[in-house]
């Protein structure tokens, strides 16, 4: 018996030593060293770690997707203002500036008491623990999932899910999910699963894989779309970019061509390859 006791607390002892090692709960910043966070988990701990230098893109920067901005900026205002706001999804054609519009929007409302925190895909699982260190603190979060899309049977897909909309536990007031992504529905679609659709009554229901794909993406109450740019909204980007850089009109229209040719070369009119041209063309001219 006395034997039996001496293991059982040779056993508590190494159990405390391990405990002693364990990661405990991610600590709360210091939110006064930046308006941006990251997410960071490393060697099993995490942690909210400040970005020294946050992008500082202006919405004015932004050419050609008025509409977009506009709906992004009335509902970031309404919810720096405490009224109500929804989680937004933003999906569309590469480099047409989705993440863009979400850095400027910190950019301008930041003084506001804005704040952006960057979570990794691969962190989603850690959505509660983050929510968890926002809830009654004064500012306003929008937790940013850049480039998002899922493989099926993921567990951040779930995680997501639950926090945009299935929990039992309530987000806080002063958290959203702002995701982009070039993926309407964050997963990929296959045509055999339009083969699962069944027509009852002359209507066209989805099959049960199509539904579960839908339904994350249902769960941001904001849909922005973003669309491939024409020639001359692309040549507008560069004109805006060559003139942030210090072009002359004159200069300008010279870069006209050579725009058209950068584009060409890269397959695409975005505005990333339009931002991409302007400052290779200006970094040139002023050797």
């Amino acid at each position: 018996m006395a034997q039996f006791a001496r293991l059982i607390e040779r056993a508590e002892r190494v159990l405390a030593r391990l405990e002693a090692t364990l990661p405990g709960p991610a600590e709360a910043p210091d939110w006064k060293a930046s308006t941006a966070f990251r997410w960071r988990r490393r060697h099993g701990r995490a942690e909210l770690q400040p970005v020294s230098h946050p992008h500082t893109i202006r919405l004015a920067d932004l050419q050609d997707i008025g509409d977009q901005k506009r709906r992004i900026d009335d509902n970031t205002r309404q919810f720096l203002a405490g009224r109500r706001a929804n989680n937004v999804l933003l999906t569309g054609a590469r480099g047409t500036g989705k993440s863009s519009l979400v850095k400027a929007v910190l950019a301008e409302y930041a003084g506001r008491g804005l704040r952006l925190i960057e979570v990794d895909k691969s962190d989603l699982v850690d959505l509660p623990d983050i929510v968890e260190l926002l809830n009654g603190r004064p500012e306003r979060f929008i937790l940013f999932c850049d480039d998002l899309s899922f493989e099926e049977g993921e567990a951040a897909y779930k995680a997501l899910k639950s926090v945009l909309d299935g929990s039992v536990a309530a987000v806080p007031d002063n958290v959203l999910v702002y995701a982009t992504s070039n993926r309407r529905h964050l997963m990929p679609e296959y045509h055999a699963e339009n083969l699962e659709a069944r027509h009852v009554n002359g209507e066209i229901h989805p099959g049960e894989a199509t539904e579960e794909k839908i339904s994350l993406s249902e769960r941001f109450g904001l849909w922005v779309s973003f669309y491939p740019f024409s020639q001359d909204e692309y040549l507008s980007i560069v004109a805006h970019w060559l003139r942030a850089f210090g072009l002359k009109p004159k200069a300008i229209e010279r870069a006209r061509q050579e725009a058209l040719q950068w584009a060409l070369m890269r397959g695409s009119r975005s505005g990333r390859v339009a931002w991409q041209f302007a400052r290779d063309h200006a970094g040139r001219l002023t050797e």
